[in-house]
């Protein structure tokens, strides 16, 4: 059913569809695996801005 919809989607372009085995079709098959290591964790940044800050932008 889903085919169906997407060809009638499709077929006011003029466009050629091919078709790519799960093998053949590596950057798929890569971007559909779960990543392995773990992601870094990201600390909180503190930052204290002076009353003269402003001031300091405009100078420089």
């Amino acid at each position: 059913m889903r085919q169906r919809n997407w060809l009638e989607l499709l077929s006011d372009y003029d466009c050629d569809i091919r078709c790519h085995p799960g093998k053949a079709n590596v950057v798929a098959d890569a971007l559909s695996k779960k990543e392995r290591s773990r992601p870094l964790r990201v600390r909180a940044l503190v930052m204290t801005m002076g009353l003269n800050l402003p001031k300091k932008i405009l100078e420089a």
